[in-house]
């Protein structure tokens, strides 16, 4: 698939569901965002670029903290629901930017993040590129993303269940190659984090899904599961349908040498 249509795609999903988004239990996470805040540990002098702001649950909570947040994303009608949800945040401003193409000069930030949204990047690499073209010497990159076991069968059942869910979906990488990205782009990894991550299946299929019928083939797909993959994901079932299942998110900081 071409690189702009996979956009489009990202744009129209998100764009018709920026609502969800910001309402999301996962990406309004109070926990896991507060271990994200002490993680990056911000200063009150830091400019802050927030890639992929979605709902815009990173800005809001590393706002306070730093002197500006700049909350990046591809998706203008998602920014624009996100700006209006946060205008009582005055150090926040909004811009419409590709992760793989930003639009800021050299060394421009003090820390740039990244949370739940890489998997919808058709090129990641252009993207930890960008991040650390961007960001100061010293400065602190911080990814949060859901992320594909080591083994291959896993995950590409992990990525065609996302998939048939989500057509903007793309590929969740696996720690290590997320590892050899940061490497190429002089990101020295400092400190990281791994969690399982429960998706409550009819709020988490429903957030992007367009039909029934998509519902329908989505939870087929997680049902025929073999042994291996319904025991790593722990898939939870009641009466036969789908309740819950399980995904590997990772926080990982790093300092641009």
């Amino acid at each position: 698939m071409e690189k702009e249509e996979i956009k489009k795609k990202v744009q129209n999903t998100f764009g018709k569901n920026a609502e969800k988004y910001v309402t999301s239990k996962i990406h309004g996470d109070a926990a896991e965002l507060h271990q994200l805040v002490q993680t990056l540990n911000p200063q009150e002098d830091w400019v802050v670029l927030d890639i992929a702001t979605g709902g815009g649950h990173v800005a809001k909570s590393l706002a306070p903290f730093v002197s500006q947040v700049f909350a990046a994303d591809l998706t203008k009608e998602m920014l624009v629901n996100t700006a209006r949800h946060l205008e009582s945040y005055k150090n926040i401003w909004y811009i419409v930017a590709d992760a793989e193409a930003l639009p800021f000069l050299d060394e421009s930030f003090d820390a740039v993040t990244c949370r739940i949204a890489p998997h919808h990047f058709p090129h990641p690499e252009k993207f930890i590129a960008e991040a650390g073209r961007v960001l100061k010497p010293g400065g602190s990159f911080l990814l949060v993303d859901n992320v594909s076991p080591d083994e291959k069968e896993l995950a590409d059942y992990m990525n065609t269940v996302e998939k048939l869910r989500d057509d903007s979906h793309c590929r969740c990488l696996s720690k290590a190659e997320w590892r050899k990205l940061f490497a190429a782009s002089g990101l020295n990894e400092t400190n990281t984090k791994s969690r399982k991550k429960t998706f409550e299946f009819p709020s988490w299929v429903r957030r992007t899904a367009e039909s029934d019928e998509q519902i329908r083939a989505v939870e087929e797909y997680i049902l025929q599961a073999d042994q291996a993959a319904a025991d790593y994901f722990q898939i939870e079932l009641h009466e036969g349908k789908v309740q819950s299942f399980k995904v590997d998110e990772w926080m990982a900081l790093c300092i641009k040498q």
